[in-house]
């Protein structure tokens, strides 16, 4: 990052916390890496919403992405109706009152079991438009928290090697594995190894491969050249398939802040902590479920400080929120002054996985959505109030 560039973005003029404040000139380099792994490897990239949906940005990805993929009829609906095309569509579990609208708003339907495919498989074979697939389960994956793993033992998520017919059913098209989070190019690598090795007797059935979500390609340290020179060593071995990966994070990573307002600093037993105007539960979930400590602006990360060596440093506190669930705050960091009542704090890397999973638990209210522009200049996208908590429950 530049003197200047950081300059502008530790300006906040204007701005009233709580706000996400995303940086259009990061989102446009994700996107332009993006483009260019499509392009030199040969393979497809569709954003999955279930990571971003901050549809007034859609114009600035359309240059770039020609596809949405959707977990549910209201994120196929949003694709098909804000980004303007039809969706790779995959759910756990249709429902029959609301998949007819999923197949006017999908391109392709995945299903999750043989017994859903069954069950809708003839109403979407008479739209004749839809392509269909199924979801299978590999049963590998590298990621270690449990609750992030879809092939962990008992899992709900797709089809296992042994349960597929040898002749794949009418009309089944393509496979979805799904088994990355935030993973590399060589964890990608040794799950294609999986893939042939117990699927791949279906391979040629297929016309497409969707693998998933996972995939951070713009993690600075991501190997790029050894993504491209997977994909293409895997569609040099399987010619006949379009191959499909469909991150979510990727397109958003470091992309953004959450800015914030210290309102208190309580201390108890030595211990200081801030209390702020936003709330890990309502506003940053993954950071509990992970879970992991965000970085945070001008402080030092201290993840591994015990609440001994923490009691009684003036410049060490947890972070607090303003909710009344009492496991709503982390710890710790140290800053490089004391903190004051007012001051801004500024949590990094906050635009994937924030906006979508936010709630208003507590009434707590949803932060506002900017976008800095090129030029430094907040563009307000969306302000929430009282209504937004009393509507939910309407």
């Amino acid at each position: 990052m530049t003197d200047t560039q950081h300059h502008i973005e530790d300006t906040f003029e204007g701005l009233a916390s709580p706000a996400y404040v995303m940086e259009q000139e990061r989102f446009e380099q994700n996107l332009q890496t993006i483009h260019r792994i499509e392009q030199e490897a040969g393979v497809e990239f569709a954003l999955s919403f279930k990571a971003f949906a901050l549809w007034k940005t859609f114009g600035l990805m359309k240059p770039y992405v020609s596809h949405i993929s959707a977990a549910s009829p209201d994120e196929a609906r949003l694709g098909y109706e804000e980004f303007g095309t039809r969706c790779y569509t995959y759910s756990p579990a249709f429902e029959a009152h609301s998949f007819a609208g999923v197949l006017d708003w999908s391109s392709h339907v995945t299903f999750n079991s043989l017994a859903q495919y069954k069950r809708f498989y003839p109403q979407a074979r008479s739209r004749g438009n839809v392509s269909v697939g199924l979801r299978i389960n590999l049963g590998y994956s590298e990621i270690e928290t449990l609750l992030y793993n879809p092939c962990a033992p008992g899992s709900r998520f797709g089809v296992a090697a042994d349960a597929l017919p040898r002749q794949l059913p009418e009309g089944i098209e393509g496979f979805l594995c799904h088994n990355h989070c935030e993973s590399d190019s060589y964890a990608l690598e040794r799950s294609l190894e999986v893939l042939e090795r117990d699927f791949g007797a279906w391979l040629p059935q297929l016309r497409w491969l969707n693998l998933g979500g996972g995939h951070l390609v713009t993690r600075r340290d991501y190997d790029i050249p050894h993504l491209v020179r997977t994909l293409r060593a895997f569609r040099e071995r399987h010619p006949h398939l379009h191959i499909i990966l469909e991150p979510g994070s990727a397109f958003a990573w470091q992309t953004g802040t959450l800015v914030a307002t210290v309102c208190d600093i309580v201390v108890h037993a030595g211990i200081q902590t801030a209390v702020l105007n936003v709330s890990f539960t309502a506003h940053m979930p993954d950071c509990l479920e992970m879970p992991y400590h965000p970085t945070v602006r001008h402080a030092v990360t201290l993840p591994d400080l015990t609440d001994a060596e923490a009691a009684g440093s003036p410049l060490i506190y947890r972070l607090g929120g303003n909710s009344c669930l009492s496991g709503d705050w982390m710890g710790y960091w140290q800053f490089e002054q004391p903190l004051q009542v007012g001051q801004r704090m500024v949590f990094e890397d906050m635009i994937h996985y924030t906006t979508v999973k936010t709630t208003t638990f507590n009434g707590i209210r949803h932060p506002s959505l900017y976008l800095r522009q090129r030029d430094g200049a907040l563009k307000l996208l969306r302000q929430f109030g009282y209504e937004d908590y009393r509507d939910r429950m309407d």
